[in-house]
């Protein structure tokens, strides 16, 4: 599983976030609340993040 891409983020990322000004990113839990709330972004699963759920 990657890690999450934001800056100083150790934890692993479960979303993969698409962001109509700037490339891509696959980023954790946390941040993908963040990005999401802009508009444009859309927040998508990992499905390696499904995959762990019990």
């Amino acid at each position: 599983m990657p890690t999450c891409t934001e800056e100083g983020c150790d934890r692993q990322a479960t979303v993969e976030l698409h962001i109509p000004w700037a490339a891509n990113r696959v980023v954790c839990l946390a941040h993908a609340r963040s990005w999401s709330q802009k508009d444009g972004v859309v927040a998508d699963p990992l499905d390696e993040a499904d995959e762990e759920l019990p």
